[in-house]
């Protein structure tokens, strides 16, 4: 797993940002875990720039179903 502070500054953004806009997402949602994930595909690809992958997360948060719990 790559951890650094640029994916955890990304995810912690992002994650901020989806929450903030979204009533159904709460700290224990699912989908944050799947965010990490994500984000952590994109830096082994070679993006390193912390604003495209916040906006690459949220794109992916974007099309993501409802958490079901």
């Amino acid at each position: 797993m790559v951890e650094g502070p640029i994916l955890r500054r990304a995810v912690e953004i992002a994650w901020a940002v989806y929450v903030a806009t979204h009533d159904d997402a709460d700290i224990a949602d699912q989908r944050r875990c799947s965010l990490s994930r994500h984000l952590e595909t994109r830096l082994r690809a070679g993006e390193n720039n912390l604003e495209e992958l916040v906006c690459s997360g949220l794109a992916y948060l974007s099309r993501l179903p409802a958490d079901p719990w």
